[in-house]
């Protein structure tokens, strides 16, 4: 197919409504403008659709998000965020200063790999009944990193006053950590950031509590 009709073919967003890194690909998505496609993989029902041999296929990671894009597919959320920013018109998701560039990357990575995975629902599901300690151990650990890195940072936003991928990881996480009873007061930045960002349209259009497979009971 020529590339031109590929770009043209809406990507399609394989994800679970309470993934913070399907989250992050629907908020980047929503900055973009971008629309999509959203199918559904259940990260409970049947013992885990992520687990099927069909979804292995797409993902051997068997995690959720995968995004098929342009004729390829693209199975991390960072990975996703940096393609459709070099490759679709709308608001620039990485400062165009290589410093800047450098200190969103640092924050998302410390996000994405540093916090996040250590309270993702595999591991929780290894950790059996400790899980809530857990999780808000390994959340408060990278939160006392991240609140005095976002106070060299942050302006209106994560790095400087323009939204960044920095943000779009920051939501997500600062929801789990609600999730757990983390205290998030205890983080005066990040409270001010979250809050700040939530008042956003794509970050409200996004939320996990209005997807078309939030459960009837978590919509709001």
């Amino acid at each position: 197919m020529h590339v031109s009709l590929l770009l043209l073919a809406k990507p399609v967003l394989h994800g679970y409504f309470r993934s913070s890194c399907s989250w992050r690909v629907r908020i980047a998505f929503a900055l973009k403008g971008i629309e999509y496609d959203p199918v559904p993989v259940n990260l409970i029902q049947d013992g885990g659709q992520q687990l099927s041999e069909q979804y292995k296929k797409l993902n051997p990671m068997q995690q959720v998000p995968s995004v098929e894009i342009d004729g390829i597919t693209v199975s991390q959320s960072l990975a996703v965020i940096q393609y459709v920013d070099e490759t679709r018109p709308g608001p620039r998701l990485l400062p165009a200063d290589p410093k800047g560039r450098a200190q969103v990357r640092m924050i998302s990575d410390l996000i994405a790999s540093g916090i996040q995975p250590l309270q993702n629902l595999h591991v929780l599901q290894k950790i059996g009944a400790e899980k809530a300690q857990w999780a808000q151990h390994f959340i408060e650990r990278g939160f006392q990193a991240l609140e005095p890195i976002l106070k060299q940072t942050a302006g209106k936003y994560c790095v400087g006053d323009e939204i960044s991928m920095a943000d779009i990881c920051l939501v997500p996480q600062v929801y789990n950590a609600e999730r757990f009873k983390v205290d998030v007061g205890q983080y005066p930045t990040i409270k001010r950031l979250n809050r700040t960002l939530l008042e956003m349209e794509a970050f409200k259009v996004t939320h996990p509590s209005c997807q078309p497979d939030t459960p009837a009971d978590l919509r709001s």
